[in-house]
């Protein structure tokens, strides 16, 4: 019985003690995007903003991106891991589809990946 005791001291010690950590992590409470796509015409390298829909896809999920008001950005996908195949469509351009983009995280938000991609006139 004196074990038992000594063991759950000792347990209730060493858990106990987790929250006088050195470097604590502080996270902000804002959420971020996973993904941040930019799109250009491959013949001028003008950004197209205007009728672009960019989608993400991972598995049976599916975004449609979000363009950043005033800016050539589109973002979404936020505070969600995965591995994306990102599909953009203008008309007049030919359907573009990126090789996987893999969004990680750290102790405390997704890691932001961004891309560009090219779009070809028909």
């Amino acid at each position: 019985m004196k074990k038992a005791f000594i063991l759950f001291l000792l347990f209730f010690w060493a858990c106990n003690d987790d929250d006088k950590t050195q470097d604590p992590v502080l996270c902000t409470e804002e959420a971020r995007p996973g993904i941040e796509v930019t799109v250009k015409d491959t013949k001028d390298n003008m950004f197209l903003v205007q009728d672009v829909t960019v989608m993400v896809v991972d598995n049976q999920y599916k975004e449609t991106l979000e363009n950043i008001l005033g800016t050539n950005i589109f973002i979404g996908a936020y505070e969600r891991t995965g591995t994306y195949t990102v599909v953009v469509n203008k008309d007049n351009y030919i359907q573009t589809t990126s090789d996987p983009v893999i969004v990680t995280k750290d102790a405390c938000h997704v890691i932001t990946k961004s891309i560009e991609i090219l779009l070809i006139k028909k």
